[in-house]
């Protein structure tokens, strides 16, 4: 968290010899290092190295627990702003390890002719109590617990030697931080009037000033916690002493920054709901949930107890104006928010009211619909934003307002609207088949803003449009902070392929791949999302410029934000471009298996076996039964007798798709498609281009292809120890390696919590570098983590994460107790819910409730629900058919994401009977 640019005040002390021309400032460290380790000081200060690394500071070893440096500053000004400094540990290797926080501060005007010794502590990135100090929870979930009011009481000494810091962000109501110690200048452990220390400016540290000059060093010391209304000390801090060994300067102060209070730091805990914005439901919405709906539901969060709303991607995602366009995840701009959450009649004012009267009816209709209508919606509204800009422009442009946002968002805001622009013009939004402006360039553009009339107003549109949903959604959020109710966001891994991003910019991305996951029990054939991947190299070149954007983006809405497939920071699943299914992909990046390795390994290597697709007689009738005959004619030559090779133009699923939109689509032609997509992924090795040669990967699932079933048992058996290894031993080091490369810069780019979405084939290194960041991740009790575990325990949950019983890409409670297997529903009802003897059919609400229940109880910092989750527990209020709450299938790659809720927001307030029971619940389970 950026700190202001304010120090702690304090007198002047008598000693200062005033007509010295430098300042002197010693920072120490205290930390414990090994051989080969050395410790720098960065900060945004030239004596510092202006933030970079290279030009960092180094400190001096004073001994194993103990590294300085001295630095001097000439007199400066007294108006001098406060220099932010950080330490990092320089490894062996050359990997640095850096400190935590932007809460180290030091203001050399201030010891303008003195000296000032600072005595640090190392503050781990992973330290639990950081997590305190992001924006949730100091703007809003905090702040509200934290007494403004001055303390009468606090100690201060008029000529003061040291100055003790701590911080301490779990303070009850009235509770202050106070300090014992030995000596009468730190109070002879008298618990009844001890040291109050005092709270910052910045709501960091708690400090108290004192003169310690006659005090017998070395001295023990500790703080503790004092109620200041009742005059009662609460306890001690959780160590068992502090050690002043510092003597007081001649002329100067020791301040020392002592870290964090040592208290348990798991305490806090909350609950949340979570629904995308499209979903919700109001008496005046326009068929589609709008940013002011998130009002109502902050009103409901209200009443029932729940702190946090959790909302899917916003961003403007028109690329073709139909359905598909309701894919939250293909945004045309990682920055631009979707025109459909703009609420028109707060928009247009009393200027729309006539137009808006006349589309009454098709609002009426619309919204009453039990699921969204994406392209009427969107039709309508881009319609009647279109007919009141020309009214409505020249009073919002003349704004100062206005002239801010448009400043503070140019970056951004012209590329999209240009794009938009072309999209429209074009027909298209796959800007390389555009006749002309197919590559960016803002000198073309700032011409034809200046020659051509008709594209200066359609941007001007794109602006006008922006700036309003902006607007709105600002004001929702602020509308919910004021309730106690925090605002999370959803960053997605990937961006559009055929999107503005990717035009101004094509060298951030590998544009001649696909992003997608890997196979999993819900996805057999994996993912295939279209996105082109990250070119990470050219993405570090600039300090990670474009995310450190997004994320100033994100927050100037989000308190905290999901990762959507964290696991892409350690690698992602690459899929080449000639792909159709995800089953084809591979980890980039990844250590590959070299030709050497099969000798190594005993492996006789055949390129063409192990690489090309094995089709035999045999293999055809088993994916083909009754048409093997009509394959063979028409898609394969014969290599040998009962032997097979695709044909040239059937040897990508690209081409066989491409082939097959030319036929009548029905079961017959889908189930000949499907078959020959798994003919061409029969293979054990996918071969790639590498920079030391040929480098091969192994499919993953390998075990289960025709291919491999059909080789000898040796062959299977050193097959299978080499794919084990490379999946599961060879990567992890590298994998976190990367992840540490990346996800540092990006957690120091924003004070929003950050919390990842750790789900599907999640390496070993994962949870190590998720804890070393406090980053919270995400516990799904039908999804768990151990291999060895049918379903995971929420009692059993880390503190730093956030459990639920589904998410949007899966199906409800409710949705899954009717889908799933009944053996594993058995398993559940007894194992899980503890009930005997043969589980209901259908999921009774009492059923729904016990796992909310169990959710609320677990020791995890939130628990989240799908608001469906919430409803499922009474069966008088939630919707009659479970599948209808679906809100995604990912194994459908064209899936329409239309959900509504089927109660509006005005009701859902004013079920006063559940919404008592609920917050009853959530309460009573200390949330």
């Amino acid at each position: 968290m950026k700190p202001k640019k304010k120090t702690i005040p304090r007198p002047e002390n008598k000693t200062t010899v005033k007509n010295r021309e430098t300042s002197s400032l010693c920072l120490r460290l205290r930390y414990r290092t090994v051989l080969g380790q050395q410790i720098f000081v960065t900060g945004d200060h030239p004596a510092l190295g202006n933030g970079d690394n290279a030009k960092a500071v180094p400190l001096k070893y004073r001994n194993e627990n103990t590294w300085e440096v001295e630095l001097s500053f000439p007199a400066v000004s007294r108006m001098g702003a406060d220099v932010v400094y950080n330490y990092f540990v320089k490894e062996k290797d050359g990997s640095i390890n850096m400190d935590w926080g932007k809460d180290k501060t030091f203001n050399p005007s201030k010891i303008s002719g003195q000296r000032m010794l600072v005595i640090d502590s190392w503050n781990n990135s992973g330290y639990v109590e950081n997590t305190f100090y992001t924006k949730p929870f100091q703007n809003v979930l905090l702040s509200r617990t934290q007494t403004k009011k001055p303390l009468k009481n606090v100690s201060r000494t008029a000529n003061f030697t040291h100055i003790f810091r701590v911080k301490a962000p779990l303070l009850a109501k009235d509770e202050r931080v106070c300090l014992c110690g030995d000596g009468e200048p730190l109070g002879n452990w008298a618990t009844a009037t001890p040291i109050l220390l005092e709270q910052d400016e910045d709501k960091i540290y708690h400090t108290a000033s004192l003169d310690l000059s006659a005090l017998s060093l070395p001295a023990k010391y500790k703080y503790g916690i004092f109620n200041a209304a009742t005059g009662t000390f609460l306890r001690f801090e959780n160590l068992d002493f502090r050690l002043l060994d510092q003597p007081a300067l001649e002329h100067g102060t020791v301040r020392l920054n002592d870290g964090f209070i040592v208290l348990p730091s798991d305490t806090w805990k909350g609950a949340g709901v979570a629904i995308p914005v499209f979903s919700l439901k109001s008496e005046k919405s326009f068929g589609v949930g709008e940013f002011r709906d998130i009002r109502l539901l902050a009103d409901w969060c209200v009443e029932t107890g729940l702190k946090l709303i959790q909302i899917l991607p916003i961003n403007d995602t028109i690329a073709t104006h139909t359905w598909s366009d309701s894919y939250p995840y293909a945004a045309i701009s990682a920055f631009a928010l979707h025109p459909v959450y703009l609420n028109l009649a707060e928009m247009s004012g009393k200027v729309g009211a006539p137009l808006l009267k006349k589309l009454e009816p098709d609002r009426v209709k619309l919204n009453g619909l039990n699921a969204v209508d994406y392209e009427s919606v969107v039709k309508a509204k881009l319609t009647f934003i279109r007919k009141v800009f020309p009214k409505l422009s020249k009073g919002t442009f003349g704004t100062a307002d206005y002239k801010t946002f448009f400043a503070g968002n140019k970056h951004w805001l012209f590329p999209y609207a240009a794009f938009s622009c072309f999209r429209d013009k074009f027909g298209t939004a796959q800007f390389a088949a555009w006749p002309e402006h197919s590559s960016y360039s803002q000198v073309a553009l700032n011409k034809l803003m200046k020659s051509s009339k008709a594209f200066r107003e359609n941007m001007e549109l794109c602006f006008f449009t922006q700036y309003h949903l902006h607007l709105q959604l600002s004001d929702a959020v602020a509308y919910a902070h004021n309730k106690g109710v925090v605002v999370k966001g959803d960053l997605p891994i990937g961006i559009y392929r055929h999107g503005a991003d990717a035009w101004q910019q094509p060298e951030l991305y590998h544009m001649d791949v696909q992003a997608g996951a890997p196979p999993d029990p819900f996805a057999a054939k994996g993912q295939n999302w279209g996105f082109p991947t990250y070119n990470w190299q050219r993405m570090m070149a600039d300090g990670f410029a474009w995310w450190k954007q997004r994320c100033e983006q994100m927050g100037l809405y989000f308190d905290a934000f999901r990762i959507d497939h964290i696991l892409g920071f350690f690698r992602i699943w690459s899929i080449p471009i000639n792909a159709v299914e995800g089953i084809l992909g591979y980890f980039v990046p990844a250590i590959p298996v070299r030709l050497d390795e099969f000798a190594a390994n005993g492996i006789r290597f055949d390129k063409n076996r192990f690489t090309e697709p094995y089709i035999t007689d045999s293999v055809l009738t088993a994916l083909f039964h009754g048409d093997a005959d009509l394959v063979r004619k028409n898609y394969l030559t014969t290599t040998a007798p009962g032997h097979y090779a695709l044909k040239p133009a059937f040897r990508t699923q690209r081409s066989v798709e491409a082939e097959f939109k030319k036929k009548p689509q029905n079961e017959s032609t889908n189930k000949l498609k499907t078959g020959l997509f798994d003919l061409i992924s029969n293979v054990i090795l996918l071969e790639v281009a590498g920079a030391k040669g040929q480098e091969f990967h192994f499919r993953l699932g390998m075990e289960n292809t025709l291919s491999y079933q059909n080789l000898d048992a040796h062959q299977r058996h050193q097959l299978r120890e080499l794919y084990l290894d490379y999946f599961y031993r060879r990567q992890d080091d590298f994998w976190m390696r990367e992840a540490l490369q990346k996800l540092p810069a990006l957690k120091r780019a924003t004070d929003m919590l950050v919390c990842g979405e750790d789900l599907g084939m999640v390496p070993g290194c994962v949870p190590e570098v998720m804890k070393q960041l406090a980053l919270l991740s995400l516990e799904i009790q039908r999804m768990p983590k151990n291999p060895m575990q049918e379903f995971s325990q929420p009692a059993s949950a880390p503190y730093l994460s956030v459990v639920t019983p589904s998410t949007h890409d899966m199906s409800t409670i409710r949705g899954w107790w009717k889908e799933e297997e009944k053996p594993r529903i058995r398993n559940f009802y007894r194992n899980q819910l503890n009930q005997p003897g043969e589980p209901p059919a259908n999921c009774e609400g009492w059923i729904n409730r016990a796992v909310v229940i169990q959710h609320l109880e677990s020791p995890a910092m939130w628990s989240i629900f799908q608001l469906q989750d919430i409803l499922g527990m009474d069966e008088k209020i939630r919707r009659e058919n479970a599948e209808d709450e679906r809100i995604n299938v990912p194994a459908i790659p064209q899936y329409y994401w239309r959900y509504r809720m089927h109660l509006t927001l005005e009701k859902l307030v004013k079920l006063r009977e559940f919404n008592g029971e609920f917050i009853g619940y959530v309460r009573s389970r200390g949330r």
